[in-house]
């Protein structure tokens, strides 16, 4: 824990996909309000159950340490309302998942229309690859079995025609730019970026800061106990 109880001054934690943590650094930089900073593993949401589970667990952990918590996960399949089922004030991105997030709902729906096989890339994807994705689709027992993970991975890329990189403007474009270049090209598919303003982000991480006001405010209404009789 990087903080401890502030009289009142708001304290609030981060439990958080690692995929995100550039962005979300970037936007909580020197942030005296922020105390806790913790970065789940990529992949969990392969699993919906231990994905909930393990944020569910992270979440709670943190009762009576934080007044309330930036959960840095899009819905992903499973955490739909968690926010009403965990212990502690917690808000989230509002979007179905991290691409929505980081360019919002709205825009993420147009370059679908755009072009409905696109493969959407940032630089925590980026940074991820090939590697990355096999473990989202599920294809990393191939290996094990002797099989050439790249064959099956060119297969399900089929339907696939572009792979558009989102820039987060969290720095070294020109690195994870070229990253997503490179994955482009070993899937033979159309390569083009664009940028976004992480609106649903911040959105969510003021709505943090609001939950913890609100509890703090909540705190300093209550009466002090009663002195025990000497």
């Amino acid at each position: 824990m990087e903080g401890s109880p502030s009289n009142g001054h708001p304290r609030i934690g981060i439990i958080a996909c690692e995929i995100l943590k550039r962005e979300i650094e970037m936007l909580t930089k020197d942030d005296p309000d922020i105390v806790h900073r913790e970065y789940l593993e990529f992949g969990l949401h392969i699993d919906s159950a231990v994905l909930k589970a393990k944020v569910t667990e992270k979440v709670n952990a943190l009762k009576g340490k934080v007044d309330s918590v930036f959960l840095g996960y899009a819905i992903c399949q499973s955490l739909r309302d968690i926010t009403k089922q965990v212990e502690v004030p917690t808000s989230m991105m509002e979007s179905d998942d991290c691409i929505g997030a980081f360019i919002t709902p709205e825009e993420y729906a147009r370059e679908k229309r755009v072009c409905t096989g696109t493969w959407f890339s940032t630089p925590g994807w980026a940074e991820l690859g090939i590697d990355g994705v096999i473990k989202e689709l599920h294809l990393d027992c191939m290996k094990d079995q002797g099989y050439d993970r790249m064959f099956f991975l060119k297969m399900l890329f089929e339907g696939y025609h572009r792979c558009l990189y989102v820039d987060t403007g969290t720095g070294e474009k020109e690195k994870y730019e070229g990253m997503s270049k490179d994955f482009a090209r070993r899937l033979n598919l159309k390569h083009e970026s664009r940028g976004c303003d992480l609106r649903v982000l911040e959105k969510a991480l003021a709505e943090a800061k609001e939950l913890a006001r609100s509890a703090n405010e909540e705190k300093a209404a209550q009466p002090e106990p009663a002195a025990s009789p000497a």
